[in-house]
């Protein structure tokens, strides 16, 4: 859109017109950003609407897929305040990872998953900053319009340029792969409630569980896989009826293909920008969340017992071994290094970053700390042990829940309007780079969604754990977005400059080891 200024808005040559051309140059920079990710016919990232706020709004778009409108915390010309940046980095940072959190602390022993989500924030925070500073460090006239890949791409070439791509690929399709775990066990959980609830049918899982209104459940107890319908006593129903639903509403082996009817359409489209209206709710769903575990902690009450190193029957020592499963949760769960320049670069105030950045990371550590620290300690122990708390906390509530299944709906609804656009991210960047062009033909798209869905498909049916996923793409790509690639890079600039020290390179090949360790471990525990 050509940028225009009415005459009524220009007071004082001197200030205002000055005022003008940062307008005209953020709002160039924006649409040159969305220029970029796609193709010109393609108008799904091409200078949308809301780059170009009104005095009085503005709409903010994330990279992931988050759009949002903020009312006030703008000052109308194209620059956000430093409380619009936070929450954009804070939205946008949240995700899937926060249902896996519970089970990471229990997976490293309460009072090493609470030091560890603290470490991993500060280095996680540490090396983002390195991230945002690498671009300054270029020595060329104009760097504004760089991400983070065309930084990797200036100083490691075709190598970086390609591997960059590499490791953003892992961690788009396997964002996909974890929402489609999710949402067949969402949509699985809603349509037992639904049918149960229509047919007037009063089901009891044969699983352990508490007794009373506020039930918690270890599926796990009931084998390696939660059990299915199946599995279950009847005090009123049609059994037969029942018996012939839960044959074709099975979570792994027939909701995963459902999904395929409603989803395969959607990423075939040209164009999803439609669904970045409806992702607001990923902050509904996140403030539910919270709502949720500060509600039934209430009701639970506190149910904790500090051993650092022995086990017993209900409680997990304070260590333990497998604490790199928490950490490869972790590098996901604060990875934004991959856009945190996009989403810092139209801060109002640019001498605030380092601090605007570093608030948004101590919300985000916040936020995983309270909902893992207040499931894990009030999961019932006794009667169930601690080691019951799943990959996915809302497994341990039953599907017969109302504010499970409320938070179900909401984050099944917000699952599915994102999944395209994740779906889309992951066309531009890879059919782009290989044919020049983000929508070559029907044919090229529906090759790469099949096997993106098949994925989803394959994992959802053989392999429902969200929690391994999440571990494993995590300490992936953040092996080369969180530690190699700004580590180097720092190193790299620094020798250049002739002012690379001895502590600073221990620190940072220390931090590189770190990332390579982390990687290493999930395959090891």
């Amino acid at each position: 859109r050509p940028f225009h200024v009415e005459p009524t808005n220009i007071v004082s040559v001197n200030d205002d017109m000055q005022r003008v051309t940062d307008e005209a140059s953020a709002m160039n920079k924006r649409i040159h950003y969305y220029s970029r990710l796609t193709s010109p016919s393609d108008r799904a990232l091409i200078a949308p609407d809301h780059v170009l706020p009104a005095p009085d709004e503005i709409y903010v778009y994330s990279p992931l897929g988050t759009a949002f409108k903020v009312d006030s915390c703008t000052d109308g010309y194209g620059k956000n305040s430093s409380l619009v940046t936070i929450f954009m980095i804070w939205n946008t940072m949240m995700g899937t990872s926060i249902l896996s959190i519970p089970w990471g602390i229990k997976q490293a022993g309460f009072s090493s998953g609470v030091i560890l989500i603290l470490l991993m924030g500060i280095l996680t925070l540490y090396c983002c900053y390195r991230v945002v500073k690498s671009r300054q460090m270029i020595p060329l006239t104009d760097t504004s319009n760089w991400e983070f890949p065309d930084v990797c791409k200036y100083y490691f070439g075709s190598f970086g340029q390609w591997s960059s791509l590499l490791f953003s690929m892992v961690s788009l399709v396997g964002a996909m792969v974890v929402y489609w775990v999710l949402m067949s066990n969402f949509l699985f959980n809603t349509g037992k409630f639904i049918y149960n609830f229509v047919h007037d049918i009063n089901v009891t899982d044969i699983v352990p569980g508490t007794n009373g209104s506020n039930k918690v459940i270890c599926p796990s107890a009931a084998g390696d896989h939660p059990p299915q319908n199946r599995s279950v006593m009847f005090s009123s129903g049609n059994r037969t009826g029942f018996e012939l639903f839960e044959e074709w509403w099975n979570k792994s082996q027939t909701v995963p293909f459902y999904l395929i009817a409603v989803l395969l359409p959607l990423l075939n489209l040209k164009s999803p920008s439609f669904f970045a209206k409806f992702n607001v709710l990923g902050t509904v769903s996140v403030v539910y969340l919270v709502f949720l575990v500060t509600v039934k902690a209430a009701h639970l009450g506190i149910h904790l017992e500090f051993n650092w190193y022995t086990e017993n029957e209900f409680f997990v020592p304070e260590f333990r071994i497998l604490f790199p499963q928490l950490t490869g949760v972790l590098t996901l769960a604060f990875f934004i290094h991959n856009c945190v320049i996009t989403l810092l670069q139209n801060n109002k105030n640019q001498e605030n970053n380092v601090r605007d950045l570093s608030i948004a990371y101590f919300l985000v550590g916040l936020t995983y700390l309270y909902v893992g620290v207040i499931i894990f300690a009030s999961f019932p122990s006794p009667p169930l042990s601690k080691e019951c708390i799943e990959q996915n906390f809302l497994d341990n509530f039953p599907s017969d829940d109302i504010m499970s299944f409320v938070a179900r709906i909401f984050l099944l609804f917000q699952m599915m309007t994102v999944y395209p656009l994740l779906g889309y991210l992951a066309r531009v960047q890879l059919l782009r780079q290989f044919f020049g062009n983000a929508y070559p033909s029907l044919f090229h798209v529906l090759i790469l969604n099949l096997a993106i869905v098949g994925a989803g498909v394959a994992m959802a049916r053989f392999y429902p754990n969200i929690g391994g996923i999440i571990r494993y793409s995590g300490a992936a790509c953040g092996l080369a977005f969180v530690f190699v690639y700004p580590s180097l890079i720092y190193m790299i600039s620094l020798h250049r400059a002739g002012q690379l020290t001895w502590s600073a390179l221990i620190i940072h090949i220390f931090i590189i080891l770190l990332g390579l360790a982390n990687l290493i471990a999930q395959f090891l525990l």
